[in-house]
Parts: C-alpha cells; sequence; structure tokens
C-alpha cells in the first residue's frame, strides 16, 4: 500500500552526517521542509522532498500546511500497574503527611501489591488502554519497566504481560527490567537476593533486556546500585534513576559503569550535569513528575547548552506521573526545564529513538520507519505553548493508518 502525505510543513529531524543522539546545535536542528511531500510504501518511508512523484493508486492526504513529523519515542514510562493512587493522593493534597500515608499501607507498596494480586492477563488488559491512549496521542513507541513485583515471580509476570502488551499493539514497545526499583526488609538482604536469585531468572527468560534501579532517599544507595549493575553489566545495558530528590553520587557511578541513561537530574549539581553532558551517557528529563509531585525541574537547558545528550520522556506511572502526554511533557520542558521547543521536539524523537538502541526512526528520511504524526497546527512551538487536548490528527504507525475512537 502506497500513500503520501502533500503540502506539509515537514519537520525531517535530519541532519548532516545523521549524528544520532543530537547534541548542541544540531539538537535545535529540525531539517524543515516548509511546504513538502513524504510518500509512505508499506511499513517504510520511500520517498522526502518538496515534490515527490505520487504513485499510481496512492492515498493522498493534503496536509493543508500542517505539521507533519515524527512519533514520539516516550523512552521512561512504569505504564504497567494494577490498583490505583487516587486515594492517597487525594489526601497528599488535602494536607495529610506522607508518613502517615506510607503508614496506612499507600505509597509504592500499594502499587505492589495489587500488581502480586493480578493476573498477567489481568496486567496486560490494563496496559492495553493506556498504550491506546499513548498512540492516539501521537506516541509510537514506548518504554515500559517492571518493578512494581520485588519478588522474582511478580517481577517475570510483570515483563510476561508488558510482552504480551507488545505483540498486541501496533507500535513499538520496549521493556526494562526495574529489579532495583524498591525493597522489603533490609536493603542489604534484599539487594543480594536481587542480585544472586532475581537478576539471573530474569536474563534467563529475557536474555539482554536493560537493567534499571532507582537511586535516592528511601530507594536504593549507590552502593547497592553499583553491586547490581557490576554484575548486570556483564551482559545487559543499564540504566539508572537518579537524584530525583537527592545528589547521592549515583551520576559519576553511572558515568564509570557505561550506564545508557541517568534519569530524572531534579537534584544533580551542575559539576554532576557537566560530567554527565561530557560523557556518552544520555540524561533523561521527566517534568509531568515536577508538574504532579513537588515542582521540582531539571536544569536541561544548562545540560542541552553543556552539549549533554538530553531525551524526554513522561514517566507515565500511579504515583508521581499520572499521564501518557508527550505535548505535556514538551510543554513543560520548555516551561520550567530550561529547552527551547526545538530541542524538546528533538529530545522527545530521534533522541528517544537513540536512547532505546532504535536506528530505524525518530527522523523522516527514506529507509525509515513510518511512524508519523500530523498535528493540527501550522507551527510547531504550538506544541510547547499548549497546555491540554491533543495536538495529533493523524497517526500512522509503520505505514498503517490509526483510526481514532469514535
Amino acid at each position: 500500500m502506497s500513500l503520501i502525505i502533500r503540502n506539509a510543513r515537514v519537520l525531517t529531524l535530519s541532519v548532516p552526517g545523521g549524528e544520532r543522539p543530537r547534541r548542541g546545535k544540531a539538537l535545535r536542528e529540525l531539517g524543515i521542509i516548509e511546504r513538502g511531500d513524504v510518500l509512505v510504501e508499506g511499513d517504510k518511508i520511500s520517498g522526502v522532498g518538496p515534490k515527490v512523484e505520487v504513485p499510481a493508486g496512492a492515498e493522498v492526504i493534503d496536509a493543508g500546511g500542517r505539521v507533519l513529523m515524527p512519533g514520539f519515542v516516550d523512552g521512561h514510562t512504569h505504564a504497567c500497574w494494577a490498583g490505583q493512587r487516587v486515594d492517597e493522593w487525594e489526601q497528599r493534597i488535602s494536607g495529610v503527611p506522607q508518613k502517615e500515608i506510607l503508614q496506612a499501607g499507600g505509597g509504592l507498596m500499594a502499587t505492589v501489591r495489587a500488581v502480586r494480586e493480578a493476573t498477567p492477563k489481568q496486567l496486560a488488559a490494563n496496559l492495553k488502554p493506556r498504550l491506546e491512549a499513548m498512540l492516539h496521542g501521537g506516541t509510537t513507541t514506548v518504554e515500559i519497566k517492571s518493578g512494581y513485583g520485588l519478588t522474582t515471580e511478580a517481577e517475570l509476570k510483570m515483563l510476561r504481560a508488558i510482552q504480551r502488551a507488545a505483540h498486541e499493539w501496533p507500535g513499538t514497545i520496549v521493556p526494562t527490567a526495574l529489579l532495583g526499583h524498591a525493597f522489603e526488609g533490609g536493603l542489604d538482604d534484599y539487594a543480594k537476593m536481587v542480585v544472586k536469585d532475581m537478576l539471573p531468572e530474569i536474563a534467563r527468560e529475557f536474555p539482554g533486556i536493560t537493567i534499571d534501579a532507582n537511586c535516592d532517599r528511601d530507594a536504593w544507595s549507590v552502593e547497592a546500585c553499583v553491586r547490581l549493575f557490576e554484575k548486570a553489566r556483564k551482559h545487559h545495558s543499564l540504566r539508572v534513576h537518579a537524584d530525583q530528590f537527592q545528589s547521592l553520587g549515583m551520576v559519576t557511578e553511572a558515568i564509570r559503569l557505561g550506564a545508557r541513561s541517568v534519569d530524572h537530574l531534579e537534584a544533580s549539581t551542575k559539576e554532576d550535569l557537566l560530567l554527565l553532558a561530557a560523557s556518552r551517557t544520555f540524561g533523561v528529563i521527566l517534568p509531568c513528575t515536577g508538574l504532579h509531585l513537588n515542582q521540582r525541574w531539571a536544569r536541561a537547558g544548562f545540560f542541552a547548552e553543556s552539549g549533554g545528550a538530553v531525551a524526554l520522556a513522561t514517566d507515565c506511572n500511579p504515583g508521581t506521573s499520572p499521564t501518557h502526554s508527550m505535548p505535556l511533557a514538551i510543554a513543560l520542558a520548555v516551561r520550567f526545564a530550561g529547552l527551547t521547543p526545538a530541542e524538546a521536539i528533538v529530545a522527545a524523537t530521534v533522541n528517544g529513538a537513540a536512547l532505546l538502541g532504535l536506528g530505524d526512526r525518530g527522523t523522516i528520511e527514506p529507509g525509515q520507519r513510518a511512524d508519523l504524526i500530523l498535528l493540527h497546527h501550522k507551527d510547531e512551538r504550538q506544541l510547547a505553548y499548549e497546555l491540554g487536548g491533543n495536538p495529533v490528527d493523524l497517526v500512522l504507525c509503520a505505514g498503517q493508518r490509526i483510526v481514532s475512537p469514535a
């Protein structure tokens, strides 16, 4: 099947040399064709330019000057969960101390209990409408973490549910094993169990899967994370949550260990951001968490100006970021984290794809996977300017036109 989108403002995100990830000046280059055509044949882009010949029998879509761009890549989510945390959120905004909420069984452990009680089929069924909402909002590739199980059996159950959902969704799901999310009992004994028992079982069923941990106050210590990562890095890539609430020194260890990314960075020092910017490790910012939780924001503008490889994601989860909206993440990154609209768009597309190791998407070029979104807008800055609503009019996922629900 052939399809051509004509008369669009095309954000190709293509730069000379095809650098990935984009840094520095390239982070602000959108590769704009003011009025152009994009031809899709099968699941690939086959033609891009000011004027592309229309093959016989091709479906023609007139964009009318509106923005055509790559689909969003949401590179950090916890979108697989059970239960709900609305009650405790209402308590928190009513002034109930977090300590009381936790003592009453709320917080992350409430989600852990719900996940343990759910079947893999139920977890996959819970995930399905979230994925559909993501897709209709322009997200065609999403990373999804485990981490709400805390036992080997429950973590495997989550990963199987994510895998099941991936087979039923037209977009791309990249699973991550978040083995160091929280802990039960003493951290030292729990971390030893994860390294000795959980990691080998996860690796056996999901060889090569990325391993993640959460290094912060009331989470895993630097020492526990390093113990897990030293063992895991022989066969797995590494990612780490760090500096959301407190800077503990995990950034330097992540760089030393060759981690793929450090995510959050709200409490990172300028010195750590400079070290991260000079490394091959991504900095992933999650501004929707700041909006929902505590109004703290990563200094992404400083990181980008320092040459860092910045990616942008929603952190979709039931406790601290209950949203699937990449346009909202873009709007917040520009308002509060210091990115320009162009930098935020690159961080949400081509850099997100590079973060996940996917070189076949994130730009509009011949041979790339045809994950495309057509906006309602004629100016891409509207993505950052507007708050709320869905700016996406049309989604193509692997060349297939996604029909919005009635």
